[in-house]
């Protein structure tokens, strides 16, 4: 008898295993598939946990540089314009992040998504990229600290001897103490609970928006006494012209990165079909809106070219006689940045034990303590390296990093609301012990769909005309209106099969648009040629998407009632072109540091991801049958 699986089981065993291996899917985690045996996390987040969170990994120190590197170099004083654009930008993936957060709330983000709606092989790419991006981050960061610290105490030279950097002359590196002691207390932090831990986090997060606040009021104040004197220039409000303006939102991107991490939590929020697109939503809303004011502020009480570039915020309010406010922005600094390591370092044990429970890792990541009902091993791990990079290591160089695995996420979620509304996963991976009742559901499926009565199978004998050979009291104009209505009829196969088909080529015109619009080295022929396929391949699928209807199992798809992502398809194809642009425009440096990773990564996978998936000996089956397959082997195990 056979059995309705997915053509992909039957290439495992073969030489066509490997490839196939990089498509096959998993399934949304549900009350069903979670007998599987896996410890779950602890429900203990609301709003409130999820706002700090966001805040907090995403109001890094480097605001209170970037607005003077920003303001000197691209938008003068429309550098609040700057930061308000790449906030629109942001809000798009996050917008993104929303839906599918909501609908596949476990822990993993970009990587679960990926998982279920592209395939194993893109999942963990881009789990592989996040891995990269919070162990560097979390040692960047840590790293900022001590030098900010110092400053509190009087300069370089002011901290104890435990505490700060000493040049080690026969390994020619610079260790850093106070970094890796920082690293290895959020670690701890971290493994007592999650609530805790957010709760530390929301405190320090406190300190900082604090900070900025006095930033704002008491750069006001200052600013309406003085005349706002930035505002009062020859060069008017854009000096360096619109393109200027625009080349700061993509520098002040970045500083938005950082709200993904509420994502990461999904599966320890308590209402996250309601919770996480408020936490999302107001926490971008809340760092979009403390950006602009601050640069609002600053722009106006120095003018932009006389802004210093390391110390922008501290230098403004000591050219009108407040040098003590050096002291409170220092103090936000260091806030700012414990804040982030905290925020570095909560996704990644996440991410870990997401891979390890789909057998792409070793299980010992996947273990949840049973009393504090978090990741310990997987937070011990990832707070070993990170402290020991951070200790060892000038990871200042290798911050190009984590913005690749930014980025790839946020693309890749773009890409899966896409196919989760136009082409959603047909089939449902079982375990083979389930086998025998995945049989019993097919045999009595394909006994509803033939009949018992012979008369009334739809098999029927190809080599007969249809109608045989009676005569039908029909008119032709009516048969022929038939045959019309259905050679005209999109078929749901045949909707599918164009859906998918123009995702990809939206992705093909969204990389060559870009990537030639960004490389001016490229011979003027071929670089309008590509620019002109990648624009008409990129219009030519918002066309196609938005004419066809989308799927209606979207409404079924994961966990119902949560955030619906607006405007789609267009919203996710602006926010592919974003990302893809942001990503291309990186440097070819850092992408040479990146590939030297992922092709690490690629060997981890074959020869150990490949070989243990939990999806190895997966049975597909129609969605459709899932419920009856689940009943009915809840029934034999009874």
């Amino acid at each position: 008898m056979g059995v309705l699986v997915d053509s992909q089981k039957e290439g495992f065993g073969s030489s066509w295993g490997g490839l196939k291996s990089l498509v096959r899917r998993k399934q949304v985690d549900s009350a069903h598939s979670k007998r599987s045996g896996h410890h779950q996390l602890a429900k203990e987040l609301t709003v409130p946990h999820l706002i700090a969170i966001g805040v907090g990994s995403t109001i890094g120190a480097g605001v209170y540089i970037l607005v003077g590197t920003v303001a000197r170099e691209h938008s003068g004083p429309a550098l609040a314009i700057s930061f308000l654009i790449a906030g629109i930008a942001a809000a798009l993936s996050a917008f993104c992040y929303a839906e599918l957060a909501s609908r596949c709330p476990s822990a993993g983000s970009a990587y679960h998504y990926s998982y279920i709606c592209v395939g194993e092989g893109v999942a963990w790419l881009i789990g592989w990229a996040l891995i990269l991006e919070y162990t560097i981050g979390g040692a960047a960061v840590a790293r900022g600290i001590s030098p900010n610290l110092a400053l509190l105490f009087g300069g370089e030279d002011s901290l104890p001897i435990f505490l700060s950097r000493q040049y080690i002359p026969g390994l020619d590196v610079v260790v850093d103490p106070c970094a890796a002691i920082l690293v290895f207390i959020v670690t701890g932090l971290l493994c007592v609970g999650i609530k805790e831990s957010t709760f530390a986090q929301g405190i320090v997060t406190t300190a900082n928006v604090c900070a900025m606040i006095f930033v704002i009021v008491a750069g006001g104040y200052l600013g309406y006494n003085t005349g706002w004197a930035g505002y009062k220039l020859p060069t008017g409000y854009f000096p360096f012209g619109v393109d200027g303006m625009l080349a700061g939102s993509a520098t002040v991107f970045f500083a938005y990165i950082g709200f993904d991490s509420v994502a990461s939590t999904a599966e320890e929020v308590k209402n996250p079909q309601r919770d996480l697109p408020l936490g999302i939503a107001t926490a971008l809303s809340i760092c979009c809106g403390l950006y602009m004011l601050v640069s609002i502020v600053i722009v106006g009480l120095v003018p932009y070219y006389a802004m210093d570039p390391d110390t922008p915020i501290s230098s403004a309010f000591a050219s009108h006689g407040m040098q003590w406010a050096a002291y409170i922005i220092t103090i936000g600094a260091v806030t700012a940045l414990c804040s982030t390591l905290m925020g570095s370092l909560l996704p990644q044990p996440r991410i870990l034990l997401a891979m390890a429970r789909d057998g792409l890792l070793p299980s010992f990541f996947s273990d949840v303590n049973k009393s504090s009902q978090v990741p310990i091993k997987s937070t011990l791990a990832t707070g070993l390296v990170a402290a020991t990079l951070s200790f060892f290591m000038d990871v200042s160089q290798l911050a190009g990093m984590v913005s690749v695995g930014t980025l790839l996420a946020f693309t890749m979620v773009a890409i899966s609301v896409l196919i989760l509304r136009y082409v959603p996963p047909d089939e449902v991976p079982f375990p083979s012990s389930l086998q025998e009742s995945i049989d019993s559901v097919t045999l009595r499926y394909s006994q509803r769909i033939s009949g018992k009565n012979p008369e009334t199978s739809i098999f029927v004998d190809a080599s007969q005309p249809l109608l045989g050979n009676k005569i039908v009291a029909v008119d032709c104009p009516i048969i022929e209106k038939k045959e019309a209505q259905a050679y005209w009829t999109l078929t749901e196969q045949n909707r599918r099969k164009i859906a998918g088909w123009t995702i990809m080529l939206l992705c093909v015109g969204a990389f060559g648009l870009t990537f030639a619009a960004s490389n001016v080295w490229i011979p003027s022929l071929i670089r309008l040629t590509c620019c002109g396929v990648g624009g008409v391949l990129l219009l030519s699928g918002l066309i196609v998407l938005t004419c066809i209807d989308q799927d209606d199992a979207r409404h079924n798809f994961g966990h119902t009632g949560g955030f619906i992502c607006p405007f789609v398809p267009l919203l996710p194809i602006v926010c592919i072109l974003i990302n893809v642009y942001l990503l291309i425009n990186l440097g070819a440096a850092t992408w040479a540091r990146v590939s030297v990773w992922l092709l690490i990564g690629v060997v981890v996978y074959v020869f150990y991801g490949r070989s243990h998936s939990s999806l190895l000996d997966a049975v597909y089956v129609p969605a459709a049958h899932a419920d009856e397959i689940y009943r009915s082997s809840g029934d034999l195990l009874a």
